[in-house]
């Protein structure tokens, strides 16, 4: 062994103090809704499987394992029955998963009853898919929390964990969870536990709760700026926290995880395809034009798009439709979370005067925040193209019904000339309802629509709104069973 075992024994005594004096130190007050899940595994899980916690960097996963680790202990579990440690240490990298066992069983003997094992940055480690495989089929006193910043693909010789862990995706915050750590209290609105409660509600409603919301505005294009990650969010000055984004987060994940789990060698052509991505958040996937561009192939560019992909960097939308319909269609790439784009283009407060791109923005972080909420439902989510080239932003899809999601983030109210493409698809679909993500929060309403001769209802929510909505939602139903409603 390379480092000594008196070394490696210190680094872990260091990450677990609860083995001395079971104090974890200063943790943040405030918790996440996916720590309601966390905890819930760790007590009582609903199978017997480990848990993989995966998301970007510095979205949190770090804290959540510790804010676990801290309620165990305060609900009795005695402190050295908790194994912390993270592979972003070298020493601990290093010892490897079996040698980092074998080093805490010297420390802390084993002991009758149910053992908590809390591993960041699993990825780092070699054959860690097999490892966690055989502790799930073989240590059933254990119970595993394992988190990944990148979710490299299963290679050859890899075993699968198909019902051996449940992943939990972790997104950057939502802007209710923004709202909490930033100490802002929100205003008296009704609860919307879904957005199909606004289609009976009456004009008098819209209007008073679109005023009552008028204060979350200001703090919602403050959201878009800094973006959904916690470290960022505490960042007093906007374009340093910005910077924080492109050096401590983007930085690190193109420059050094994709080279350490990947082999990335090409880091500069990989870069020039992220920055492609960032022109072209929200937009459609044009690989021939990408290719040309940056002068790569399109093999490599494919495989660059992957890894962005698997690092949580960006999200794919497939076109909506079967067979001939989508063969040759285009993917639609979201980033992980608005301010990544302004960031990485040092954009500074001149997003909010640059009305195409705050539009790009919003929807983008619309789009995280509903397929965040209902990740957990085996929700389907697509853009569809039309005829003459008319969209809708987003399509939901469960248990078979379709639900539209258009984003018109623009100064003027929204009216039903501007909703050609949702009136197509709803005509074409034999849809009956739909939503319009508007910009000013008294363009707030049910806007009746005809499409081939069928009335179609659509209700236009203000995205400051329906954002605070959606992730008050998820924190609010974090502990109750699904209601299976999409909207």
């Amino acid at each position: 062994m390379i480092a000594s075992k008196t070394e490696l024994m210190s680094v872990l005594s260091q990450y677990n103090p609860w083995w001395r004096d079971s104090r974890i130190g200063d943790l943040p007050k405030w918790r996440r809704a996916a720590f309601a899940q966390v905890l819930a595994w760790m007590t009582k899980p609903p199978a017997h499987r480990a848990l993989l916690i995966s998301g970007a960097r510095q979205v949190g996963k770090t804290t959540l394992l510790l804010q676990t680790v801290e309620a165990l202990i305060d609900s009795g579990v005695p402190p050295a029955k908790i194994l912390y440690a993270t592979f972003d240490h070298p020493l601990v990298k290093l010892a490897g998963l079996d040698g980092l066992i074998n080093l805490w069983r010297e420390i802390e003997p084993v002991r009758e009853g149910i053992e908590y094992l809390f591993l960041d940055e699993i990825q780092y480690t070699k054959d860690w898919q097999t490892w966690l495989k055989h502790q799930v089929d073989f240590q059933k006193n254990r119970r595993i929390a394992v988190t990944g910043s990148a979710t490299p693909l299963v290679i050859a010789g890899q075993e699968s964990g198909v019902g051996r862990w449940h992943t939990l995706p972790l997104a950057t915050l939502s802007f209710y969870e923004y709202l909490q750590i930033k100490n802002v209290s929100g205003p008296a609105l009704p609860a919307v536990g879904s957005f199909t409660q606004l289609f009976a509600w009456t004009p008098a409603q819209f209007a008073r709760t679109g005023e009552e919301g008028r204060g979350l505005v200001a703090h919602f294009h403050e959201y878009l700026l800094r973006g959904g990650f916690p470290q960022t969010a505490m960042v007093e000055n906007i374009t340093r926290a910005q910077k924080l984004l492109r050096e401590d987060i983007v930085d690190k994940v193109l420059k050094r995880d994709m080279t350490a789990l990947f082999g990335v060698r090409r880091v500069l052509e990989l870069e020039q395809t992220f920055l492609y991505l960032c022109l072209h958040d929200g937009g459609l996937l044009d690989m021939t034009v990408l290719c040309q561009n940056l002068q790569v192939k399109k093999p490599t560019a494919n495989n660059f798009i992957s890894l962005l992909e698997n690092t949580h960097l960006i999200h794919r939308l497939a076109p909506f439709g079967y067979g001939q319909e989508i063969l040759r269609a285009r993917y639609k790439v979201y980033l992980a979370d608005a301010a990544i784009a302004p960031s990485v283009m040092l954009k500074g407060l001149s997003l909010l005067a640059d009305d195409g791109a705050l539009g790009v923005a919003v929807e983008t972080a619309f789009f995280k925040h509903i397929a965040t909420r209902y990740y957990d439902q085996s929700v389907a989510f697509n853009y569809w193209r039309g005829k003459k080239d008319y969209e809708v932003d987003i399509i939901a899809t469960i248990n078979g019904r379709l639900v539209p999601f258009e984003v018109k983030y623009r100064s003027q109210s929204t009216g039903a000339g501007e909703l050609k493409g949702l009136q197509q698809f709803c005509a074409e679909r034999q849809v009956s309802r739909g939503y319009v993500i508007t910009r000013d929060v008294m363009d707030f309403g049910v806007l009746p629509l005809v499409a081939a001769g069928q009335a179609v209802a659509v209700v236009k929510i203000p995205a400051p709104l329906a954002c605070y909505w959606l992730g008050r939602s998820e924190v609010e139903n974090a502990n109750r069973p699904s209601t299976g409603e999409v909207d």
